[in-house]
């Protein structure tokens, strides 16, 4: 049997390669890792691959690189060794092979041979006549040789873990405290699957107990695994982790968050512009609350994350908030990075020698690349369209005031103050009907960055254009 290690505080992350990592998992991910970095631990990642049909290599690597791109680095699992491999669930059936065998041994399984059919009829009996549905019990006390005859039928069993009657399996659940199930109401379950393959909870059991997984945090939709897991570990001698299971994420109408309310996988996101830090602010507090509701880099987010304060109610999803994060993400993202962020926007826009100055000028602006390419083409596109509220400003402004601008335009260029100072002596204009005219004819627009930095950075042949094609409009 490997040797089990344990820490004082180690989490794992176990996604299982059928997709891209979606908000709901990364919150999971995101969670057990700031507990374990919190208390100095260690966080494993560990690949639960035994979906033969669904599990695809693709997937592994881009969950891989997802986990990097948010920050959040294990310290034990694929790509970063450890005391307990290997990391994959498709490469531990010796492991699990052995643990079935024990339990053989000592008469706590036997095998099954109902068929998907029989099992779901009798599931509507029980449900018809007001009873839990659970295992009947139909092949537990079949006979060697009955057993013998429909091996030779070629009937291939799944493994049933043998669940003692009469039993409480109580918990504390680190997120909603004292939990306790009957185990009467469980029945025998399937631990291995007539192909061969491990039940879900069965492997996911023995590998957090051999790992030395000692706190977990999964999803709420996880809890009646939790006394199945507890009585087969308590069947193997195996140490168990202290469970904790956080509430599932809803959309706003309360029901199941869906692909159209946000429910994106971090590859989507990501492609759309949002930030790291963005994701990692919003989600710490999905179902986890803060003494101090600010901006946080993820050391901070760990420090401040207790487990008193995972909430027990469902996680309502709000894009607002996220976009919040996402502008929070940009303002205090280097200007260096922030380019690298948005450069194949806006390359073909912004010149070499303004990037920097582009930089400083739109951040305050924007949220997403998409939003500095909408600047890039209003400070440096050939072509200006007018926004319709600056169309019509223009035209109540008059041709003789953007006769007045060209002119001190073309004594003070674009040196906002004195180009202001003059054009106020020239129109007697002040206040917005001096800048909000020239903000529409400038950029089209009647609200964006500040208008010295516009000024500094447009062209000065466009300036003088668009100056002259708002005085003839």
């Amino acid at each position: 049997m490997p040797t089990m290690k344990t820490t004082a505080c180690k989490t794992r992350f176990a996604p299982s390669p059928t997709g891209y990592l979606h908000l709901g998992n990364v919150r999971t991910a995101l969670f057990n890792a700031l507990l374990a970095r919190r208390e100095q631990g260690c966080f494993l990642l560990r690949i639960e691959d035994t979906d033969r049909d669904r599990s695809r290599p693709e997937y592994v690597a881009a969950l891989l690189e997802d986990l990097r791109w948010l920050g959040l680095d294990w310290q034990e699992g694929p790509e970063r060794g450890g005391l307990h491999p290997p990391y994959a669930q498709s490469e531990r059936a010796a492991i699990y092979a052995e643990h079935y065998q024990r339990l053989e041994t000592t008469d706590q399984v036997y095998p099954c041979f109902c068929t998907p059919v029989e099992l779901a009829l009798s599931r509507k009996t029980q449900l018809a006549a007001g009873r839990p549905p659970r295992y009947a019990g139909t092949c537990a006390r079949l006979s060697a040789t009955e057993r013998q005859a429909r091996c030779e039928r070629g009937l291939q069993p799944t493994l049933r873990f043998r669940t003692p009657p009469g039993q409480r399996v109580p918990f504390t659940d680190l997120a909603r405290g004292p939990q306790q199930f009957a185990s009467d109401d469980i029945g025998d379950f399937i631990i291995r699957r007539a192909d061969g393959g491990p039940q879900f909870f069965f492997a996911n059991a023995v590998d957090d107990a051999l790992m030395g997984i000692t706190h977990l945090l999964r999803g709420e939709d996880h809890l009646s695994n939790t006394p199945r897991q507890l009585l087969l570990l308590e069947a193997l001698g195996l140490p168990a982790p202290r469970y904790g299971h956080l509430a599932l994420i809803v959309g706003a109408d309360g029901g199941p968050l869906s692909k159209r309310e946000g429910h994106f996988s971090v590859r989507e996101l990501r492609a759309t512009g949002y930030l790291p830090e963005a994701l990692l602010n919003y989600l710490a507090r999905l179902g986890h609350s803060y003494e101090r509701d600010r901006w946080m880099p993820l050391a901070e987010l760990a420090e401040g994350f207790t487990l008193e304060r995972l909430g027990r109610a469902a996680a309502r999803y709000d894009e607002a908030q996220l976009l919040h994060w996402q502008s929070e993400a940009v303002q205090r993202a280097d200007p260096e990075r922030l380019w690298a962020w948005l450069e194949s926007a806006v390359v073909d826009e912004v010149p070499t020698t303004c990037r920097e100055a582009f930089v400083a000028t739109v951040r305050p602006n924007i949220r997403f690349p998409a939003d500095a390419a909408f600047w890039a083409g209003r400070l440096f596109g050939a072509e200006l369209p007018l926004s319709e509220d600056s169309r019509a400003l223009i035209a109540q402004t008059g041709s003789a005031f953007f006769a007045q601008a060209l002119a001190a335009y073309a004594e003070h260029g674009g040196v906002y103050q004195p180009l202001f100072d003059d054009l106020k002596r020239r129109t007697g204009a002040k206040g917005k009907a001096l800048f909000m005219p020239m903000r529409a004819a400038l950029t089209g627009e009647l609200h964006g960055p500040e208008l010295a930095r516009i000024l500094a950075l447009l062209p000065p042949e466009l300036a003088r254009r668009r100056l002259e094609d708002a005085g003839s409009a």
